[in-house]
C-alpha cells in the first residue's frame, strides 16, 4: 500500500476526534471512543494486527491512563477538600484584602498562584480555581477566562509534578538508554538526566515569556475591557509585574536545574505566591492608582453572558491563611521530599510496583505502575485526609468532598481511557507482519517527504495538536539517518 494512502488512513482518528469535538462540539466522552474504534479497525484491517493484540494494546492503554487518572482524583480530591473544609474560602478572602487594583489581582491570582496550582495538580486545576475566583473578585467573566488561559502558558510544561515531561516523554526511553550504552551520549548518562537536561532547556526557553505575558494580558484587560480602552493603563503596574515575575523565575529556573522537571512550576509558583503576597501587603511597588473595569451598568453584554458578576466580595475568612494554606505548603514538602535521590524517601515510595508482562501473551505490551509515587496517591490524596484533621472537618463534609471527586471522574475517565487506548494501538502497530511502518511512522514519513527542508515551518502546527498525536519517537526518529531502522550509533544527544 503506498505510504500517502497509509498516512492517510492513521490521520484519520486525530482528524475524526478535532472535527467531532471542535466542529461539532461533540464531548470527548464520545468523540474519543469512536475515534480508537476507528484505530482499532485501521489496527486489524490495514495493518493486519490480530485482533488479540489489538485488545492486548487496548487494555495497556487503559492501564496507562489509570496512572493519569489517579494523579487527576487526587488534584479533585484536594480541591473538593478545601472547598468543603472553609480553607478555600479563606484562601480567597485573603487574596481580596490585598488589592482592590485588577492589575495586581491578575498578576497575583492568575500568574502566580495559578502557576502553583499548575505545578500542584494540573489538568485544568488552574482555570477551575482561577478563573472562578476572579469572577468572585467582581471581574467579567469573558476577562476572567481569557487571563486565566493565556498566563496559563509558561508553567504548563512542568505541570501536574512535571507529567507533561516524565510521562510525555517516558517513550523515548529506550532509544535513550541505547544511545548510552553506545556512549554517544555525551554528557547525559541517565535518562533522568535527559530529562533533567529537557527541563532545563524548556525553563530558559519559557523565560522570556514569564516577563512579557503579565505585562501583555494586563494590557488587553485595560483595553478591551476598560473605560477608556487604553493599552497604557495595563503598564502602570509595571513594577510589580516585573517584581513578580522575578519571584517566579529565578525559583523556577533554579528548581529546573538543580531538581529536574518536576519542580519548576510547583516551587516556582509556592515561592512566587509566598513572596508576592507578602510584597503586595506592604504596598511595595504597587501602582498609585487603582485601576478597575467600571460600572457595571457600562459593561457589555458578551462580557458576562449568562455568569452574574456581583459588585462586592462575601468571603468569610473560616481560619488563619497558615491553616488554609498548610495543606498546599505538605504537598510541595512532601513531593520535594520523595523526588531527592539523596534522601531515602524516593526509594520507599518506589519500593511497591505493579507489573503486568506480556499482557495476553504479547510480548511488546506491559504494564507498570507504582501507584506510591504518583502524585496523586501521594502526595495529594495523603495531604486530603490529613486535611480532615488540620481543618477540623466534619463527617458529611468529609464525606461530600470525596463522593463530588469521585462523581466528577466519569467523564474525564470515559475520555481518557480511549484516548491513551488510542495511542497504544498507534504505537505497537509497528509490531506487524507486513513489514509496513507503524501508524505514526507512516504520518511522520509522508509529512517529510513532503516538508522536506521546510520541516521546522510545520513543527509549531503539528505540537498544537498536542495530545491529539500519539508516540512522538517515530517523528523523532524519522528525521535521523536511516530512519526506519535507526541505530543508537546514528545520532548522539547535544551536550
Amino acid at each position: 500500500m503506498p505510504l500517502g494512502l497509509l498516512a492517510l488512513i492513521a490521520l484519520l482518528p486525530i482528524a475524526l476526534a478535532l472535527v467531532l469535538m471542535v466542529g461539532m462540539r461533540w464531548p470527548a466522552t464520545k468523540a474519543m471512543p469512536l475515534a480508537w474504534l476507528v484505530t482499532a479497525l485501521a489496527g486489524v484491517l490495514v495493518w493486519k494486527m490480530p485482533l488479540g493484540f489489538v485488545l492486548a494494546s487496548t487494555l495497556n492503554g487503559f492501564g496507562g491512563a489509570v496512572n493519569v487518572l489517579i494523579i487527576v482524583f487526587g488534584a479533585i480530591l484536594i480541591l473538593y477538600t478545601l472547598r468543603d473544609s472553609g480553607g478555600m474560602e479563606t484562601i480567597n478572602c485573603g487574596f481580596y484584602g490585598i488589592s482592590r487594583d485588577r492589575r495586581v489581582q491578575v498578576i497575583i491570582i492568575a500568574t502566580v498562584f495559578s502557576a502553583f496550582l499548575e505545578g500542584a495538580a494540573g489538568f485544568g486545576t488552574p482555570a477551575a480555581i482561577a478563573a472562578p475566583l476572579l469572577l468572585s473578585l467582581g471581574f467579567p467573566a469573558l476577562a476572567s477566562a481569557m487571563v486565566c488561559l493565556i498566563l496559563n502558558s509558561f508553567p504548563v510544561s512542568f505541570g501536574a509534578v512535571g507529567t507533561p515531561i516524565w510521562f510525555g516523554l517516558k517513550n523515548l526511553k529506550p532509544q535513550v538508554e541505547a544511545a548510552i550504552a553506545a556512549s554517544q551520549a555525551g554528557d547525559i548518562t541517565s535518562f533522568a538526566m535527559f530529562l533533567k537536561t529537557i527541563g532545563q532547556w524548556a525553563s530558559i526557553l519559557h523565560l522570556p515569556m514569564v516577563f512579557i505575558l503579565p505585562l501583555f494580558v494586563n494590557m488587553m484587560m485595560t483595553r478591551f475591557f476598560g473605560q477608556n480602552k487604553s493599552w497604557k493603563e495595563g503598564l502602570g503596574a509595571w513594577k510589580f509585574s516585573l517584581f513578580a515575575s522575578a519571584c517566579f523565575a529565578v525559583p523556577y529556573v533554579a528548581t529546573a536545574f538543580l531538581f529536574g522537571e518536576e519542580f519548576p512550576t510547583l516551587l516556582g509558583g509556592l515561592i512566587g505566591t509566598a513572596l508576592v503576597v507578602g510584597a503586595a501587603k506592604k504596598g511595595f511597588l504597587l501602582p498609585k492608582e487603582s485601576w478597575d473595569f467600571g460600572p457595571q451598568s457600562g459593561w457589555e453584554k458578551e462580557w458576562t453572558g449568562d455568569i452574574p458578576t456581583t459588585d462586592k466580595c462575601d468571603f468569610s475568612s473560616h481560619m488563619s491563611q497558615l491553616r488554609a494554606w498548610m495543606p498546599y505548603i505538605l504537598i510541595g514538602l512532601i513531593l520535594v521530599l520523595t523526588r531527592l535521590n539523596d534522601l531515602p524517601f524516593k526509594g520507599w515510595v518506589n519500593a511497591w510496583e505493579i507489573s503486568i508482562p506480556k499482557i495476553l501473551g504479547y510480548e511488546s505490551v506491559s504494564f507498570s505502575m507504582k501507584p506510591l509515587y504518583l502524585p496523586g496517591t501521594i502526595p495529594f490524596m495523603l495531604v486530603a485526609i490529613l486535611t480532615i484533621f488540620i481543618h477540623n472537618m466534619k463527617g458529611e463534609k468529609v464525606k461530600a468532598a470525596w463522593t463530588d471527586s469521585f462523581k466528577r471522574m466519569k467523564n474525564p475517565t470515559i475520555a481518557l481511557l480511549f484516548a491513551v487506548a488510542l495511542v497504544e494501538i498507534f504505537k505497537q502497530s509497528a509490531h506487524n507482519d507486513l513489514g509496513i511502518p507503524s501508524m505514526p511512522l507512516s504520518m511522520a514519513k509522508a509529512t517529510a517527504a513532503i516538508a522536506g527542508q521546510s520541516w521546522p515551518l510545520f513543527a509549531s502546527f503539528v505540537g498544537a495538536l498536542g495530545p491529539s498525536l500519539p508516540d512522538p519517537t517515530p517523528f523523532l526518529t524519522s528525521f535521523l539517518p536511516n530512519s526506519s531502522t535507526a541505530s543508537p550509533r546514528s545520532y548522539r544527544f547535544p551536550t
